[in-house]
């Protein structure tokens, strides 16, 4: 088995899911699965408003599952009336935009009243094939789980499932003025999690948080760590080169923010911790920049310009530079220009952020939450910090002010370990489980008309 796929529980659970070459008789992996991505589209930019880590982790598993001969359409939500019905992304990847609710204005809050519609959408799809057109629904997030649970059952196929994030999780870690999730999501994901066939799950602490929040067959998670794409994230030319083009200067000390400006990602902790350095060193205001590349999402849109504000009271405004989100090429660029990257969320399921950074050759310093521990090498490819104290962020990023090779060193370092983190490997994984859902639903419907 995978080092990439592991199981859960003792001997007593092992025979609920094998791999290929594990069955006797017949299986066979999917030819063609409808992906579920309610919420926000593949087409979206990643940074803006809800769109993030699953938008790549979607169009990236999506494209290599292609690749293996496994047909996707995603069904997402149109939010614009000039989107074709489908789009396709890639051979073999085709986008479905539904229409549910009105196509701009709807925060993500607002979406569990649009599920019946979106439902509707997807069965208007289904019926205009031919019988067994899908084999097996793979939902991400959810409200998207929803759909898929009753897709499923009307389609006699398996139902796979992605939580992404889980409200009891992120409930339990809130940052200080961030809003809990509502007890109807907490309700919906413990009906998912009882109705799908496989979950999959980001890393071993999440598919243990499965099982102790939710109460989880342990036997029907499995765990697949994300992909970063490694073509794409890269240390390429290098660090001169990156901060040539971004209009950077060369002998900076850059400590970058990179994602959805909200409390969860916690921001301003990295903006404290840089008050703390100036505070420590008056010397380190000439020749530091920090760059916040990123919008406005969930409880932050109520304040987008919050993050402004608190660097004009911490007196930092003129080293701190606010960008607009940018493309994955561009992103990419600044993972490399950057001395280290600062991920002091408060809660992530993996931190694909993290690892697309290592990739490109920059160590991290983050909060040792969710993935974050299994995305970085504590010690080797970056720093983990329990808590969110802005003492203990400045602390690690003074050493890599003072020590620019510690930042070569542990760039390299973080190269060599992001490359455990192809997502062909994820990709496969996946398929392998789809293979074992199919082949124990099958098993299953015989016994039933047995």
């Amino acid at each position: 088995m995978s080092q990439y796929v592991s199981r859960l529980g003792s001997n007593r659970m092992a025979p609920r899911l094998r791999f290929p070459g594990a069955f006797p008789g017949s299986h066979r992996k999917p030819r063609r699965i409808a992906m579920l991505s309610v919420h926000t589209s593949p087409l979206h930019q990643p940074g803006t408003g809800d769109a993030g880590g699953m938008n790549v982790y979607i169009v990236e598993l999506a494209k290599r599952l292609a690749a293996i001969n496994i047909e996707v359409e995603v069904f997402t939500r149109a939010t614009t009336g000039a989107l074709p019905p489908a789009v396709e992304l890639a051979p073999g990847v085709l986008v479905r935009h539904v229409d549910a609710g009105p196509y701009e204005g709807l925060a993500k809050e607002d979406l569990p009243a649009q599920l019946c519609a979106f439902t509707h959408g997807v069965m208007q799809a289904w019926a205009g094939q031919r019988p067994g057109y899908y084999d097996l629904v793979h939902s991400h997030y959810w409200l998207s789980g929803h759909v898929g649970w009753l897709a499923a059952q009307r389609w006699g196929v398996p139902l796979v499932h992605a939580m992404h994030t889980m409200a009891k999780v992120k409930n339990a870690a809130l940052a200080e003025g961030d809003t809990p999730e509502p007890a109807a999501r907490v309700i919906g994901e413990t009906q998912i999690v009882s109705a799908a066939d496989r979950l999959i799950a980001n890393t071993a602490g999440e598919a243990d948080e499965l099982v102790r929040f939710y109460e989880a067959d342990a036997a029907a998670v499995a765990v697949v760590h994300p992909g970063v794409n490694l073509e794409r994230f890269r240390p390429a030319d290098g660090r001169a080169a990156a901060r040539a083009r971004l209009g950077l200067p060369q002998g900076a000390f850059v400590p970058l923010f990179a994602g959805r400006i909200q409390p969860l990602k916690a921001p301003d902790v990295l903006l404290r911790a840089v008050a703390v350095l100036l505070d420590r060193d008056p010397s380190l205001r000439s020749r530091m920049v920090v760059p916040v590349v990123g919008g406005p999402s969930g409880s932050g849109l109520a304040k987008p310009e919050g993050l402004q504000k608190l660097a004009a009271r911490l007196g930092i405004t003129d080293v701190v530079r606010f960008h607009p989100p940018v493309g994955q090429d561009q992103l990419a660029d600044w993972f490399r220009a950057a001395s280290v990257l600062v991920m002091p969320s408060y809660s992530e399921s993996f931190g694909l952020v993290a690892i697309e950074a290592q990739a490109a050759g920059t160590p991290v310093v983050a909060a040792a939450v969710g993935g974050l521990p299994v995305a970085v090498r504590d010690g080797a490819s970056g720093f983990l910090i329990p808590g969110h104290d802005p003492q203990a962020y400045a602390q690690q990023l003074a050493r890599f002010a003072e020590s620019p090779e510690l930042v070569a060193r542990m760039g390299a370092t973080a190269a060599a370990h992001a490359q455990g983190f192809g997502w062909d490997t994820a990709a496969s994984a996946t398929a392998d489980v789809y293979t074992a859902a199919l082949h124990e639903h099958r098993r299953r419907v015989r016994v039933h008309h047995g």
